[in-house]
């Protein structure tokens, strides 16, 4: 894996994990300015709305650099309109990365051919 792409997965990983959060406390404001007179929505869903535009550009960045199947491209996706499905792809984004470092460090002791 060249740095490019690492350094693209890297960035949907962290992006996924606060744009999860801002979609659970934009759900909590929604809740709470209609059972009560606190109104955090505006600001929630700005916040949540600039995380989530971040996310689909690291999304399609890492899934250019990346070369995914469509079906794992769509299921990141998916994850992140998702309640916490953020939290979710962030794990599966760091094993996939974990696993990309272990494969180029075979690579380069020349334990495999791939």
């Amino acid at each position: 894996m060249d740095i490019k792409t690492a350094t693209s997965l890297r960035r949907l990983r962290l992006v996924s994990a606060p744009e999860a959060v801002s979609f659970l406390l934009l759900l909590l404001c929604s809740v709470l300015k209609r059972t009560t007179d606190f109104n955090a929505v505006p600001v929630m869903g700005m916040v949540h709305g600039v995380l989530f535009i971040l996310y689909v550009i690291f999304w399609a960045d890492a899934w250019n650099r990346t070369k995914w199947s469509l079906k794992t491209a769509a299921l990141y996706f998916v994850l992140s309109v998702l309640p916490a499905g953020g939290f979710f792809a962030e794990r599966m984004l760091k094993r996939e990365a974990e696993n990309a470092v272990i494969a180029s460090r075979a690579r380069n002791e020349g334990i495999v051919n791939a």
